[in-house]
């Protein structure tokens, strides 16, 4: 199939992914007037004097909003709010098919960090969490950070966290089919964006000592004048043995690549200069770092790829949703560190018992990994206190 003729074709007969359904009747005289004028007066007053109650009374408790401005956009770059709506129709299709969450797109057409976060703020009271996507870096760290100072529910950047969670997901069952420790690896990581820095900041809170980082100019040091505040701050944290040099450089000897880069930016020849059993996730899409098949001709024990055409799919579709359920469940203030450790660990537990090369996650459609993540997630928010039920 020729997906992107079809997709266009769909899209054009479906003219939307997403409606919305009414949950009450309003077909008599009596169900209109409790439904609407003049019984709803009731619980407007009610959560007049006690907005708390707006997560009790309307839908709020399960509302989510997916917000971009339309400046990173899969892999298509600065293409505007309104070209960014079929991806965000896309993604509320999934969180109602995955975990039944009510998702709306919201594209913003503004690329002023102050306005987006004023924008959001002031539609807070509408929501039961909030959802981040496609916003280009660094702007996109800058956004989430006062969001979530500012806000009282839960906000999370998907680009960023997601694509950690899932990656960390992989991660722990890769090691056990190659017998190897997280405060043991080496890592190299391709891409200084969003994924890329809250993957390595991640990795780093499960364990993992030693991560480079590059970026299109090569490795990230710190010190590096060049760096914006982002790079800067993970530039601290990484490459303490201060590699300096390209790619190549930073995967000689390392037991984990990632990517979250560019196409084919990765020879055969950096693959063998790994350590031995190594692992690597080319997550660029729809073109990978390297392809599957190369890597594993080139050495590597374990690959996962960004494409469902592939084995071991790292997507983030295996996180979102299970994440906003679990944290909308339990009406969370937060997404925090440890909700999403939790979500990675529910994750590989899913198919533990079937790991192959083959099979490190579990397939994006597994009911499983959804209610799993959900009910770590709800459990790890009460054990850190930002859970309100």
């Amino acid at each position: 199939m020729n997906y992107a003729e079809e997709s266009l074709k769909k899209h054009a007969e479906w003219r939307g992914k997403i409606e919305t359904v009414a949950r009450v009747p309003v077909g008599s005289r009596d169900e209109l007037s409790v439904a609407y004028t003049p019984g709803v007066a009731a619980p407007c007053k009610a959560i007049q004097a006690n907005p708390e109650l707006s997560f009790e009374l309307t839908r709020r408790w399960n509302t989510v909003p997916v917000i971009t401005d339309g400046t990173a956009v899969l892999g298509l770059g600065d293409i505007g709010p309104e070209a960014g709506m079929p991806v965000m129709e896309g993604k509320c299709a999934l969180f109602k098919a995955l975990a039944d969450v009510d998702a709306f797109p919201l594209c913003v057409r503004s690329k002023d960090s102050d306005k987006i976060v004023e924008t959001i703020k002031l539609l807070e009271g509408s929501f039961g969490g909030i959802n981040l996507e496609d916003i280009s870096a660094p702007r996109c760290f800058e956004i989430e950070s006062r969001l979530k100072k500012e806000l009282d529910i839960p906000v999370f950047h998907d680009d960023q966290h997601g694509t950690a969670v899932v990656s960390a997901a992989a991660l722990i069952n890769a090691l056990k089919l190659v017998d190897k420790k997280m405060e043991d690896l080496k890592v190299a990581i391709n891409g200084a964006g969003a994924a890329g820095i809250a993957i390595a900041k991640f990795l780093l809170k499960f364990g993992v000592k030693e991560v480079i980082i590059c970026d299109s100019k090569g490795v990230i040091c710190e010190g590096d004048p060049r760096l914006n505040a982002p790079k800067q701050e993970i530039a601290a944290m990484t490459n303490r043995g201060k590699v300096t040099g390209g790619l190549a450089n930073a995967m000689v000897g390392a037991d984990l690549f990632i990517g979250v880069s560019a196409p084919h930016c990765v020879t055969k020849e950096m693959v063998k200069s790994m350590a031995p059993k190594a692992i690597v996730f080319t997550c660029s899409n729809p073109v990978p770092e390297i392809e599957r098949e190369d890597a594993l001709d080139a050495g590597a024990a374990v690959v996962g790829t960004g494409s469902s055409a592939k084995p071991n799919q790292i997507n983030n579709v295996l996180v979102f949703p299970g994440i906003f359920r679990g944290a909308l469940d339990v009406r969370a203030t937060d997404i925090n560190m440890e909700m999403m450790m939790a979500a990675s660990r529910a994750i590989a537990s899913v198919v533990e018992d079937e790991l192959t090369v083959d099979k490190i996650l579990p397939f994006a459609w597994d009911e499983r990994s959804h209610k799993a993540v959900a009910e770590a997630v709800a459990q790890a928010a009460r054990d850190t206190g930002v859970a309100r039920k």
